[in-house]
């Protein structure tokens, strides 16, 4: 009765949690703008599948070295200077495309975005459990439930622009060079295609990190440290702290869970691309069934909010799982333009799961140990960077028994939703029980 009384936002939180919810749609830009770069890159700098992955491996292994950092940070300052330190982060890093364009280098690319994702780590260590703190603890994974929807609106922006800006724009992806192969051109030509399509792929990270650096002055201007967020600055120890997480068994399978669910919502992203290309559909198109996927993914999340009023967040969990499940079956045995429309239906199930997941685990944490506590579910997007390039060697293989292999590499996402359904349905168990 409590939950469907209490209010998601209340009012005196409520301009804080428009303009923290407004970082989830600018970390979900960067994502996937940079997801379809695998495959341009992998084009362009004429790379292997794997290879090419190591963009994602760069980007996410932000996360996992500064997650930690950022949690103390927070900790020791506010979730606020936390926020602005992110900020400035994500906008050298995205600047750090200029001389990386100018120097024609993957590993350049490579740092740049590994430095734009400590910014992130950053932001997501801080703003999540700063969501939850707005308002009461009943409805906490609504509320956050709430403010990732958003994250999905910034995710259709940067896709939009991969495909209409960048990819639409790649001379390495015209159907002249399509058809002779990019590898086979001259080294002259192949010169100039490559410094033309790099300043193509630049120039929206530019542009980005201008628009960090606005958000960071609103930020600074008109965010206040509430009450929740001088809670942090309560001095703990860390120790003791890392303990009482530790023996939160909901709170421990939550961080290795989130682990196989960023794991799985990357290489259904990342891979989607190549899973068209099979098909022949050019980098272009193939990102606008990328796009279609991301706005069944935002139509999910706000049903699943909505849901969640009537129907427990961890059966729910439970529920959509299993659908991810089914839909990435249908995406490994299904050969052709059906097998595309089931990995594009995979979005709609993965919709609820990171916050919820997030929400899950937390809802046992107390306040002073929130921040570390959300550090290592940050940290657990790691998984977003050393599954992909398993993945891509899959991939590489052309062929496994009677199967693509691109087809077959999907083995990993249904890995990883089975490991979400388990979660989901030993969680919602303990609950039952309780």
């Amino acid at each position: 009765m409590t939950n469907l009384q209490s209010k998601i936002v209340e009012r005196k939180h409520l301009l804080t949690f428009i303009l923290i919810t407004s970082l989830f749609a600018l970390w979900g830009f960067a994502n996937d703008i940079t997801n379809p770069m695998v495959a341009a890159f992998q084009t362009i700098m004429e790379l292997s599948a794997a290879k090419a992955s190591l963009v994602q491996f760069a980007f996410y292994g932000g996360y996992a070295t500064m997650a930690i950092p950022a949690a103390l940070f927070a900790k020791r300052y506010s979730y606020k200077k936390g926020i602005l330190l992110g900020l400035i982060l994500y906008a050298i890093g995205a600047f750090m495309f200029i001389p990386a364009a100018n120097q024609q280098q993957f590993g350049f690319f490579c740092v740049s975005l590994y430095i734009l994702t400590f910014g992130l780590a950053f932001l997501e260590t801080t703003a999540n459990p700063y969501i939850l703190s707005l308002g009461s603890k009943n409805t906490s994974t609504r509320r956050l439930n709430l403010a990732q929807a958003f994250n999905p609106i910034g995710s259709l922006l940067g896709m939009f622009i991969a495909s209409r800006i960048v990819l639409a724009k790649l001379e390495s992806d015209t159907a002249e060079v399509r058809e002779i192969g990019f590898s086979n051109l001259d080294e002259v030509t192949k010169l100039a295609i490559r410094e033309h399509d790099l300043d193509i792929i630049r120039n929206p990270y530019v542009a980005l990190g201008c628009v960090v650096l606005l958000v960071f002055i609103i930020i600074a201007i008109f965010v206040k440290n509430e009450k929740q967020d001088t809670a942090n600055n309560v001095k703990t120890n860390n120790k003791e702290t890392l303990k009482r997480l530790f023996s939160n068994k909901i709170y421990r399978a939550g961080v290795l869970t989130q682990f196989f669910y960023v794991a799985a919502q990357i290489m259904t992203w990342t891979f989607i691309i190549q899973y068209a290309d099979r098909l022949g559909i050019d980098k272009a198109t193939a990102q606008i069934y990328n796009i279609i996927a991301m706005a069944m993914f935002l139509c999910g999340r706000f049903i699943s909010t909505f849901l969640m009023k009537y129907v427990n967040s961890r059966r729910l969990l439970t529920f959509f799982a299993i659908g991810a499940m089914i839909a990435t079956t249908g995406t490994i045995v299904i050969d052709g333009i059906a097998g595309l429309y089931c990995l594009m239906t995979i979005s709609i199930f993965m919709s609820l799961m990171f916050p919820t997941i997030y929400g899950i685990a937390l809802e046992d944490v107390s306040l002073e140990d929130s921040n570390l506590g959300a550090a290592f579910l940050v940290m657990a997007i790691v998984g977003g960077s050393l599954m992909p390039p398993l993945q891509g060697m899959i991939i590489d293989l052309g062929m496994v028994g009677n199967l693509p292999a691109v087809n077959f590499s999907f083995i990993l996402p249904l890995i990883c939703f089975f490991v979400i359904f388990v979660y989901g349905y030993r969680t919602n168990k303990l609950r039952v029980k309780s």
